[in-house]
C-alpha cells in the first residue's frame, strides 16, 4: 500500500470523478485507475462503485477513506517536522472560521503569514462553531475561530478567548425603526427575523436572549451565510441580529442597539495534542503560545 494510492483514492472521493481526480493529481487517468485497481486487489475489496454517470464510495471505501486521510496527514506532518528541525516552516495550514469573525482581521493575518512562510499551503473553511470544533478535534483543521454564547466552552480542544461583545439588530434602510437607535427585544417581537439555522451557536445566542426576555419571535428565514442574511435584510424581509464588532462590514444597514442584547464570545482553538510546526508558527504569529493557553477549554 502506497501513499500515492491513498492520494488517488482521496481525490476520487472528493471529486466523485476519475477524470477530475487525475487532473487534480497531475497524472493521466489510466495511471490513476490502475493504481486504485492495484490497491483494491491488495485490500480484497472494491473501494468505488463506478457507473457511466457517477462514482461513489462503497462501504469498504467509506471505511478506508478516514484512515487514508490520517495516513496522508501523518506523512505530511513528518515532512513538516523534518523541515522545522532544519529551520524551515512548510506544509499545510488548515483554518476554520465562523463567517462573522471580528476579533482579528483574518485576511490580513493570513496575508502576513503567507508573506513570511511562502512554503506553507493555507486553506480556509467557513462554517458553524460546532462543526469547526469537531474538525479541530478530528485533526482535519489545525486552528479555528469560533463565536459562542457567554458561558459556552468548546470541548476536547485547547483555546483562548479573543474577545466578547453584544449583538445588535440590523434593519432595512427604510424600516420604521431605522432611526430609533436603541430598543429592547420585546419591541422587535412582532417582526420576522433572519437568522442562522437551529443547532448552531449563532442561533443559540439569539434564541436564549429572547427566551430570557420572555419574548417569542418568528424566524422566517434560516440561512447559513452573513451575505445572504444581509441581502434579505436589505429587501425588508426581516431583522437580523449580528455582532456589533461586525457592523463595519455592512455599512449600508441601519443598526439598533439593544438594551437587553445577547452577547457572544470569540474563541481561537487548536488541538489538545501538540500542534504541527505550521500550526505552532501561525499561533505564534497571533501572539499565542500553543503550550500556554490561559482559559484553555480542555476537557
Amino acid at each position: 500500500m502506497e501513499l500515492q494510492q491513498m492520494r488517488y483514492v482521496v481525490a476520487v472521493a472528493e471529486t466523485s470523478n476519475f477524470t477530475r481526480a487525475a487532473e487534480q493529481c497531475l497524472v493521466v487517468q489510466s495511471a490513476l485507475s490502475h493504481q486504485i485497481a492495484r490497491l483494491e486487489r491488495e485490500l480484497g475489496a472494491r473501494l468505488f462503485d463506478r457507473t457511466s454517470r457517477r462514482v461513489r464510495l462503497t462501504p469498504a471505501g467509506e471505511a478506508f477513506l478516514p484512515a487514508a486521510r490520517q495516513a496522508l496527514d501523518a506523512a505530511e506532518r513528518a515532512r513538516a517536522e523534518v523541515s522545522a528541525a532544519a529551520g524551515e516552516i512548510r506544509g499545510r495550514l488548515a483554518i476554520g472560521a465562523i463567517p462573522t469573525v471580528a476579533a482579528i482581521d483574518l485576511p490580513a493575518a493570513l496575508k502576513q503569514f503567507h508573506q513570511r512562510h511562502r512554503q506553507v499551503r493555507i486553506s480556509l473553511r467557513s462554517g458553524a462553531s460546532e462543526e469547526l470544533t469537531e474538525r479541530v478535534r478530528q485533526g482535519t483543521l489545525d486552528v479555528a475561530f469560533l463565536g459562542l454564547p457567554v458561558g459556552a466552552r468548546p470541548k476536547g480542544v485547547r483555546g483562548r478567548e479573543l474577545a466578547r461583545g453584544d449583538l445588535v439588530a440590523m434593519v432595512a434602510p427604510d424600516h420604521p425603526l431605522a432611526g430609533k437607535g436603541r430598543v429592547d427585544l420585546r419591541e422587535l417581537s412582532d417582526e420576522p427575523f433572519v437568522d442562522f439555522p437551529p443547532g448552531t451557536a449563532a442561533r443559540a445566542q439569539t434564541d436564549e436572549a429572547f427566551a430570557a426576555a420572555g419574548v417569542r419571535r418568528e424566524v422566517a428565514f434560516e440561512v447559513t451565510t452573513v451575505d445572504f442574511i444581509a441581502r434579505l435584510i436589505r429587501q425588508g424581509l426581516g431583522i437580523g441580529l449580528l455582532p456589533a464588532a461586525f457592523v463595519p462590514e455592512l455599512p449600508d444597514l441601519p443598526v439598533l442597539r439593544l438594551r437587553d442584547a445577547p452577547a457572544r464570545v470569540e474563541h481561537l482553538i487548536w488541538s489538545r495534542f501538540a500542534p504541527s510546526p505550521v500550526a505552532a508558527a501561525f499561533l505564534a504569529a497571533l501572539g499565542v503560545s500553543a503550550a500556554d493557553s490561559p482559559g484553555s477549554p480542555d476537557s
